[in-house]
């Protein structure tokens, strides 16, 4: 099977691309709006739609394998790529990829990654990119090998089949009060996120954040049913940092006196802090987990900022300068790089979740979920959008009909074999 045409479908993600920096310095909000000016370079407005690409690959059978190429909420931020455009993006794949992926071998998805997003005049793909075009090529590949793209990941990979479901990870948003209870009602594995991105969110020595975690745990206890205990994974956007200082042992205090708020629960605490640098935050980082275990307690660390590239994600891992790695998707870029970093974790005996982002799609969520089953990632995250319930449906059900189809292809091989 060999790829005939090559198609582009501008489309919209699940949710907006928004300045980090201009969030961070304050900018008042308008109902959904924010405003005044942005500040990170390429935005327009401190808020705007987010934009996708999608690619297909009309395979010689007439089939068309698809994937979403598409940044990230928070873009140019902390070391990742600039805003995505549909536009600018289509002009560099017809120029440079069109007549790459005319020669690939369908079935070889992992040598195809390597020739197809192979650097152009010297520099690498954009991210968002590389992730786009990934999904279609593995695509293709489950279409041409008449599987699931969980059976080719493993074996290009030389992995097992899968026979565990990944615990499902989901994101408030804004509207946290209201989506933490549903996210109780559906019993999600790890929840809330609760987008601690300001300081008003994080409050005077961290009070309001304190005082939502507390009430997140409580809430927990008052409608959950009996026996309910998910994860409490809190991503507070380093303001412990901004707040009370870039101090290791400092910070693995507060840490640790949050997870006081909250006995009974496993507590994770994302992107405490920003030290600026990867090389700065690699050590800050294995600072305070060092810091953390000599304290005792049972909390983690979990690293997002400055880990966006398949090296950086080898960095933190070999260092294990984290207890999890967020392998945010679209900034690591290849599914194949997205593989690779997840075994990278495991290796090493680091954490594993497989995130991404709420202006993702339903196609890339779908696939995502077929990388975290192959790899048996320690935790995936619902997207897109910031609902919940879509994301929840979107991602629970993908890996329902996964495991249904992988169950009936463990049933026809034993037949086979008897």
């Amino acid at each position: 099977m060999h790829i005939e045409d090559v198609l582009l479908a501008p489309g919209h993600g699940a949710f907006f691309y928004d300045d980090q920096a201009a969030i961070r310095s304050g900018v008042e909000t308008d109902g959904f709006r924010y405003i005044g000016s942005p500040l990170t370079p390429g935005f327009p407005a401190v808020r705007i739609p987010a934009e996708t690409l999608g690619i297909g690959l009309v395979l010689s059978n007439k089939s068309i394998a698809w994937g979403d190429m598409m940044g990230v909420q928070y873009a140019g931020a902390a070391g990742r790529d600039p805003l995505f455009r549909s536009r600018e993006a289509a002009e560099l794949v017809r120029r440079v990829l069109f007549p790459r992926l005319q020669n690939i071998d369908v079935l070889s998805f992992r040598s195809s990654c390597a020739e197809v997003l192979a650097p152009s005049d010297g520099y690498r793909l954009p991210a968002a990119i590389e992730y786009g075009v990934s999904q279609a090529m593995l695509n293709a590949a489950a279409e041409a090998g008449r599987c699931t793209p969980a059976e080719v990941i493993c074996a290009e990979f030389g992995l097992p089949i899968p026979k565990a479901v990944v615990p499902i990870y989901a994101q408030s948003g804004d509207a946290r009060e209201i989506n933490v209870d549903k996210m109780i009602l559906r019993g999600v594995d790890v929840l809330p996120h609760g987008l601690i991105n300001s300081r008003a969110k994080f409050g005077a020595d961290g009070q309001a954040f304190r005082d939502f975690v507390r009430w997140v745990g409580q809430r927990i206890r008052t409608i959950g049913v009996p026996g309910y205990n998910p994860i409490l994974h809190f991503d507070v956007y380093g303001w412990i940092g901004l707040e009370i200082g870039l101090d290791p042992s400092h910070i693995a205090g507060f840490i640790a006196s949050i997870a006081d708020e909250v006995p009974g629960f496993l507590l994770h605490i994302e992107c405490p802090a920003d030290f600026g640098s990867l090389t700065a935050q690699v050590d800050g980082y294995g600072s305070i987990v060092e810091a953390m275990r000599r304290l005792g307690t049972t909390a983690k660390i979990v690293v997002d900022e400055r880990c966006n590239t398949l090296s950086d994600i080898k960095a933190f891992a070999r260092a294990r300068a984290a207890d999890l790695v967020q392998i945010k998707m679209p900034d690591v870029g290849s599914i194949a790089d997205i593989v690779s970093a997840v075994l990278v974790c495991k290796e090493n005996g680091i954490g594993a979740y497989l995130g991404g982002s709420c202006v993702e799609t339903d196609l890339s969520a779908k696939l995502s979920v077929h990388v975290a089953v192959a790899t048996q990632a320690d935790m995936m995250l619902a997207k897109p959008g910031m609902g919940v319930d879509e994301a929840v449906s979107i991602v629970g059900n993908e890996q329902s009909r996964l495991f249904a189809a992988l169950a009936r292809q463990s049933l026809i091989n034993r037949a086979d074999h008897e």
